[in-house]
Order: C-alpha cells, then structure tokens, then sequence
C-alpha cells in the first residue's frame, strides 16, 4: 500500500463474526480496520479517503445484498480486493460476484485460516476477466473490449503507482511509451464523444 498501512472493511450484520473477523484481520500485522453491519454503511465507508484497500463482505445484509456495495466498490480507483462470503451462493449468485471483481468466496462457516487463506489467494491473483468477457459476447465488438479492457488496466495501475505512468508501465510489463499512447487514444475517444468540442 502507497501509505504502507492497508485499510480493510469488513461487512457483515452478525456482530458476533464480524468482531472474529476483524480480530483475525488484527492478527495479520498493521492494518487500518473498518465495520459495517449493513450495505449502507458500507458505501459510506467506500466513500472514506483513502478508501479501503480490502473488501471482505457477507453477501446477504439486511437492508440489501452485497451486490450494490461491490458495485460501488468496483468504481473505487484503485478498486479494492473484494472476497464473498455466504452460508451458501447459488450459481447465479458465484457468477455476480465474479462478474464484480470478487476475487474469492468463503462458505460459511469457515474457520481463520481458511479466511487467511482466501484473502491470501485473492491478494496475489489477478482479477478473473473471464465473466465480464463472456458476458460481452455478441453484444460488444472484439475491438471495444480489448480497448476497454486496455483502459481499465491502465487506469488501475495508475491509481495503484499514484499516478506515475512509469510505475505503471512496470506493473503491466509494458513500456511507458505503451501506457502513453493508451492514454493518448483514450484522450481522442473522450474529445471525439464530447458534445461541445
């Protein structure tokens, strides 16, 4: 993390786990902890600067799912790591959740270390593309969503090096020339769609 403390929320309604849970989070070293015992308090702790590094969130809450919440958790630059959990996801469920950028899933109960274990996994994998591709197929052109995807990576690894497009560059195992022009034609698209130029 650029601040070397990584903030984490934990959402879930059941006081009982969510006290486990941040207790475990504790146990892992320096970390800026964060609760919510409802979807809308967790979009007000999404909405705190910076915002949290580490989403860990129970996907059913009792004033709505997670769904609204890892949807404005995915707008988030850079998006946070997101991991699910739920006493059972039904397939449809799994697919939302991959489709949002959830990197892992917890059935519960689970024990620490498998919750050590799942955030571990999710902290060192890429986010799974797989599911907004699939869902692009036959609605969106090959060409816009390789460059949509091209743009998202971009944008995301900036926000993750604080702007440097160097720093960047390297988490892409790109040239900076590469993440340049990338933002160049980025610049063209917006200036093309704008209405008033």
């Amino acid at each position: 993390m650029p601040n070397g403390r990584e903030r984490v929320l934990v959402v879930e309604d059941d006081a009982a786990l969510r006290t486990a849970i941040v207790r475990a989070v504790q146990g892992w070293g320096d970390a800026e902890l964060m609760e919510a015992g409802t979807a809308a308090e967790a979009r007000r702790q999404l909405a705190a600067v910076p915002p949290p590094d580490l989403v860990i969130i129970d996907v059913r809450l009792p004033d709505a799912s997670a769904f609204s919440v890892l949807d404005s958790a995915s707008e988030l630059s850079p998006a946070p790591i997101m991991v699910a959990m739920s006493g059972k996801a039904s397939p449809d469920e799994a697919f939302r959740l991959a489709q949002r950028g959830v990197r892992a899933y917890l059935e519960k109960p689970f024990s620490i270390q498998e919750l050590t274990d799942s955030v571990e996994a999710a902290r060192n994998e890429a986010p799974n593309l797989e599911p907004l591709i699939t869902a692009s197929v036959g609605r969106v052109p090959m060409r816009e969503l390789q460059s949509e995807v091209r743009r998202v990576m971009v944008k995301e690894a900036l926000a993750q090096t604080e702007g440097s497009r160097s720093g960047a560059a390297r988490l892409l195992h790109v040239t900076r020339q590469a993440v340049q022009q990338i933002l160049r034609s980025e610049n063209r698209s917006s200036k093309a769609s704008d209405p008033k130029d």
